[in-house]
């Protein structure tokens, strides 16, 4: 999401191998020999997810619920009157692993499509790869702005970092009305460092004084230093664009160090509150963060979903999973629309789309970024709570 993009609790099952999604029959990470299987009734769509690691709860979900649609899939119709072969790779959330896993799918198993991969900095490194060919990919959860911009045939289901760092600071000037600011980022990780700078562009434009910046860099656990500089300003928020495990160290020292900003954040925090545990829950209530949809709404197809996750899964669906089972369905309506699975006529497709699914109504803008709302949630009693869709 991206390593980003939240109304749910995260609590995805780990999964250390990758699988097919024809009859669920495990296949070994980097195993080529599915090419084999393939036949002319099956087309062949390709996933990348890091199963494995640090962000492994992320992937994890996503490729579950690409699993789960492909099945519901073949089990109707199918695609053009065909059965879906979903061959996916365990990226680890590297992107070295992601390119030598991109090449496998394209080189050895013969994708016609990519759903992958979830986290931003290995997105890039694929999407780079992928233009090239101007094979169809779609990530469901990478929110760097440059994703996209790799190539035309490069889309995503969720919103991009910048839309969330410039949604927040609208949210904190016009909804909180916020006069001080202060963010701390991860300096060494684009989603971070997408939201940060958007933030405080966004802020400044607005009236919002940033009266305090400070970074780190990828698994450093100790913050007071940074935290103690912040204390001593006493912003109104707290703008906190990091990824659920760094929240919750983060706000955890914040609050020992006696600061009682109103703590912002973007769709990395889902998970936060399994991650924090019950003895320092109250570091995070009050939170607020903003995601790609809301596990309150009332829409059926939704609810469905999430029945049907917990069901297969015996886990709760999250965000990446609901944005992955919208990749499928976006992707699929484009190959059903196109006839066929020519790559140049599958991404007209899916750049004139007009798509309704799990996250509202979804069309594409000229950088192929939706064009959909944000769900703002809070963290209230331990629980995620759904406040309300704001478009900045």
């Amino acid at each position: 999401m991206k390593k980003r993009i939240l109304a749910a609790a995260m609590a995805a099952v780990m999964m250390g191998t990758a699988l097919t999604g024809c009859g669920n029959k495990p296949a070994e990470s980097g195993s080529s020999s599915a090419a084999a299987n393939t036949d002319a009734n099956e087309i062949v769509i390709g996933g990348l997810a890091p199963l494995t690691g640090s962000v492994s709860i992320y992937g994890t979900a996503v490729n579950n619920a690409v699993q789960l649609a492909i099945e519901q899939i073949n089990q109707g119709d199918g695609v053009l009157g065909k059965k879906i072969k979903y061959i996916s790779y365990d990226t680890k959330g590297d992107a070295t692993e992601a390119v030598n896993a991109y090449n496998k799918l394209v080189q050895n198993d013969k994708i016609v499509a990519l759903i992958g991969d979830v986290t931003s900095t290995p997105t890039l490194a694929v999407s780079s790869e992928a233009a090239k060919s101007g094979i169809p990919m779609i990530s469901a959860t990478a929110t760097a702005e440059d994703v996209t911009a790799a190539g035309p045939n490069v889309f995503r289901a969720c919103f991009t970092d910048p839309f969330q760092g410039e949604l927040m600071a609208n949210y904190a000037s016009k909804k909180l009305n916020a006069k001080t600011a202060a963010i701390i980022y991860n300096m060494a990780d684009d989603y971070s460092v997408g939201l940060a700078e958007t933030f405080e562009k966004t802020a400044k434009d607005l009236g919002l004084e940033v009266v305090a910046k400070e970074s780190y860099t990828t698994n450093d656990v100790d913050f007071k230093s940074q935290l103690t500089k912040i204390a001593a300003k006493s912003p109104d928020v707290f703008f906190v664009p990091v990824y659920y495990q760094d929240v919750a160290l983060i706000a955890t020292q914040a609050r020992q160090l006696g600061i009682k900003s109103t703590l912002l954040g973007g769709d990395g925090w889902d998970g936060v509150i399994k991650q924090v545990g019950k003895d320092n829950a109250s570091a995070v209530e009050g939170s607020l963060f903003c995601s790609q949809y809301s596990a309150e709404s009332t829409d059926p197809a939704l609810k469905k979903f999430l029945e049907e996750y917990k069901a297969k899964y015996n886990a709760d669906a999250n965000m990446f999973a609901v944005l992955g089972y919208d990749a499928v369905h976006i992707l699929v309506q484009a190959i059903e629309e196109a006839g066929s699975t020519d790559s140049k006529a599958v991404v007209e497709k899916m750049a004139a789309i007009k798509y309704s699914g799990l996250t509202g109504e979804i069309t594409y803008d000229e950088n192929r970024n939706p064009i959909k709302q944000a769900a703002i949630t809070q963290i209230k009693d331990g629980a995620y709570k759904f406040l309300e869709y704001y478009s900045k």
